[in-house]
């Protein structure tokens, strides 16, 4: 029987998610930063740890360009 990666718990049929080539459990599956349920498929993953987009795209995304300037301006979020 599969392990959870989040939990370690055995992870039965009927209550997995397949998600990084891994069995999980539905309430296992969620974003590291801001703990939102994730469903597989569509969430980013950084160090084996999934994350949903949003908050993969602010940790580890690129940094932006102010709008309204030159765009020399540049930040990092």
């Amino acid at each position: 029987m599969p392990k959870c990666p989040k939990c370690g718990k055995e992870v039965y049929f009927a209550e997995k998610k397949t998600s990084m080539g891994k069995d999980w459990h539905n309430f296992c599956l969620k974003c590291e930063k801001c703990n939102k349920t994730l469903t597989p498929g569509s969430h980013s993953v950084h160090d084996d740890k999934p994350y949903c987009n949003p908050c993969y795209g602010a940790a580890f995304g690129p940094g932006g360009v102010r709008m309204g300037t030159s765009g020399a301006d540049s930040y990092k979020r």
